[in-house]
């Protein structure tokens, strides 16, 4: 009998397989949510990191050589690799290594996802596998690569490239692909602006999700080739897989379910996605399942008591529907729906909170309420706080995305508090510009200011990714 979570055996292809993680990126999309963390180091999903999902995959489609590529702001990454993913046998040439930025070819660092991968061409070269996984560090997903190697096998493919569909009206945020009959790529756009919509539904194209399979003789020879091109931006897709596509034979892999349908994959690289990704994972029938005992997801995850739910009888109506509440919570008398609390978050009596992501080390004060939101690590939210219930508000103290999801820091509350001191004896705070130096912002309270909209690249002097933002009272 196979006891969940076990893979009984590993393939061919498996074995010859070297999987690279991309896990340097910035995230600067992300504003504040990643000011001090890789974006990969992510919390998602109560006691998740974003790059759990890539490596459990990794090891639960019988991969077990794994590198991950790191550079930006990567001690809190390589804590969480160090504590929770250093489990593989070495003598049985099985790891899982931290790659960081060496400049080992040159005096740069990783200029692009290609550049990142030839700057470790020595050590794929040592490794010899017969074929190279390219992933990336912060997509939530589930995903048996095994399938897509063994596609890649038989179709007898320089590159496979895995693909679905998304919505034409986000076309320019993905590589979009064009194929054959056969599943062969004909045209590879990088982010286009104008995208023809599928064949079969024009209102969806065909997208790639950053997954890539090479045959790995044929990547050597692609990133020497690029590495010495003074016209290429040394990405894989802007650069290398459009010239294979045009010399090469470039092959597709569809995600999809057991029913054959489209499967869950998000890449949460805007806070935007991140919250409607975070959403998805409370509708298991629509969205990432976390408890399938066949496929599990790994993490560290530190000794924190079970979760409690304290009451003191003065809330009757205190409850929590469609919720993920994760280890060392404490909710007091409160209602919770349709949120996830991440690890050791303490919410007092008398709270709302909705469609919220409340990551770890939080507490909430009583009496709050709470909609519509993504709390930081480590704030503290002062009793009777009102989020995401009026945006011109929300936007004087904390970043508002474009869908109206209100994302909050520690760094953020605290200039809230400078701001309230400093209103209790000014008079038209409306008329004035005030100087926080604290935290080395610039407020100035002139007219709304909110993520992502277009009118905001006028103002020099605040930062579209800083997280503090301004709005008339």
């Amino acid at each position: 009998m196979t006891r969940p979570g076990w893979r009984p055996r590993r393939t061919v292809c498996a074995q010859d397989t070297l999987a690279i993680i991309m896990a340097g990126g910035s995230g600067t999309r992300l504003g504040d949510l990643t000011r001090w963390r890789a974006k990969p180091a992510l919390p998602f999903g109560g006691k998740y990191r974003s790059i759990d999902f890539p490596l459990s995959n990794c090891l639960n489609s019988g991969i077990r050589r794994i590198g991950v590529l790191t550079q930006y702001k990567a001690h809190t990454l390589i804590q969480h690799l160090q504590r929770g993913w250093q489990f593989l046998d070495p003598a049985l040439g099985e790891f899982i290594e931290v790659w960081p930025a060496q400049q080992r070819t040159g005096k740069d660092w990783y200029q692009g996802t290609a550049d990142a991968v030839y700057q470790n061409i020595d050590i794929i070269k040592d490794h010899a596998p017969k074929y190279t996984l390219i992933l990336a560090g912060d997509h939530i997903y589930t995903m048996d690569y095994e399938q897509m190697l063994q596609r890649h096998a038989e179709s007898g493919a320089e590159v496979t490239v895995a693909a679905l569909e998304v919505p034409k009206a986000t076309a320019g945020e993905f590589g979009v692909i064009s194929t054959d009959r056969s599943g062969r790529i004909i045209v590879f756009e990088e982010k286009p602006k104008c995208a023809t919509g599928s064949s079969h539904d024009p209102d969806t194209v065909l997208a790639s999700m950053g997954i890539y399979v090479f045959a790995t003789d044929t990547l050597v020879a692609k990133l020497i080739e690029d590495a010495a091109s003074t016209t290429s931006s040394h990405d894989f897709g802007r650069d290398i897989l459009p010239s294979m596509v045009s010399t090469g034979r470039v092959m597709t892999h569809k995600l999809l379910d057991e029913r054959g349908n489209r499967g869950f994959w998000y890449d949460i690289g805007t806070l935007d996605a991140y919250w409607e990704a975070s959403m998805h994972v409370l509708q298991p029938r629509h969205g990432l399942v976390l408890c399938d005992a066949g496929w599990p997801i790994r993490t560290f995850e530190a000794q924190y008591p079970p979760a409690r739910f304290a009451s003191s009888g003065t809330n009757r109506n205190a409850q929590t529907i469609d919720a993920l509440v994760s280890n060392g919570c404490v909710i007091s008398d409160s209602t919770i729906t349709r949120s996830i609390l991440s690890n050791n978050v303490t919410v007092g009596p008398g709270c709302e909170i909705v469609d919220s992501v409340i990551l770890p080390d939080v507490t909430i004060g009583s009496g709050c309420r709470i909609q519509r939101a993504i709390i930081d690590n480590d704030c503290c939210i002062p009793e009777g706080s009102v989020i995401g219930y009026n945006a011109q508000a929300d936007a004087l103290r904390f970043a508002v995305t474009r869908k109206g999801v209100v994302l909050v820091t520690a760094a953020m509350l605290e200039t809230k508090v400078a701001i309230d001191r400093q209103s209790r004896v000014t008079r038209g705070l409306s008329k004035i510009d005030l100087e926080h130096l604290t935290a080395g912002l610039r407020l100035n309270v002139a007219r709304p200011y909110m993520l992502g909209h277009a009118e905001n690249t006028q103002r020099p002097d605040l930062p579209v990714d800083r997280g503090v933002v301004s709005s008339d009272l």
